[in-house]
């Protein structure tokens, strides 16, 4: 499993010859716009966490261009399906063995609504199962207990934690959820896009090294092998 970092919490994840994009916000991304050319992104899935512009702005276009099917709530769902795009709707505990392998949508701690007004249902998170590695894709999320019922489950590979604070988890909660999942190897994400979440680079390794935690911190365009 090879996945790609396209800034701030947008994902493309290759799973054999299956291309799944996570959260698809590029062309609103000043750090991320003049680097990535959406429409030569492949994406046979979009997992959508939740509702809000810097998570969905791309989706439509996107899934129109490549034919992918939107994986979301079910409110998100309904709301590209009506749109003409070819949707699977999951909730909250809800799991389905898809051809690349298992997802599994659970909590997160966090308000949804669509850019105009529209309801977005709660939000979530995904856990993929798949032959080549589990990975934890946390959305945007607090801290929360729910996150210890997770090792029960799976054995993780990866996880995806937010660490730019504000408006989720900040670094030290994304240590102490580190801990919760059982997973000391982390992709961090939702840092840097705009002011509220700027982080210092230096100072969040050095937290997570001394912690005994693996962080990466990925260049825009930046992969790494699960």
């Amino acid at each position: 499993m090879e996945i790609t970092y396209y800034g701030h919490n947008t994902l493309g994840i290759q799973v054999g010859s299956t291309s799944i994009l996570v959260d698809p916000f590029i062309t609103g991304n000043e750090l991320a716009k003049d680097k990535i050319d959406i429409m030569s992104l492949k994406a046979d899935y979009i997992l959508l966490t939740h509702a809000h512009q810097d998570h969905i702005l791309d989706a439509e276009s996107i899934a129109k261009n490549t034919g992918a099917i939107i994986v979301s709530n079910f409110e998100i769902a309904t709301y590209y399906e009506k749109k003409g795009i070819k949707v699977h709707p999951m909730n909250l505990g809800g799991s389905w063995d898809f051809d690349f392998g298992n997802v599994k949508m659970i909590n997160a701690v966090h308000t949804s609504s669509f850019p105009d007004g529209t309801y977005g249902g709660q939000a979530g998170g995904f856990i993929l199962e798949t032959d080549e590695g589990n990975v934890y894709i946390a959305g945007d999320t607090a801290l929360m207990a729910d996150m210890k019922l997770i090792p029960i489950h799976t054995q993780l590979d990866l996880a995806v934690l937010p660490i730019g604070d504000n408006f989720t988890m900040g670094v030290d909660d994304a240590i102490l959820a580190s801990g919760f999942i059982k997973c000391d190897r982390i992709l961090g994400c939702h840092y840097d896009t705009f002011g509220y979440i700027k982080i210092d680079h230096a100072l969040t390794k050095e937290k997570f090294a001394m912690k005994n935690k693996e962080l990466h911190l990925l260049p825009i365009g930046g992969s790494l092998e699960v």
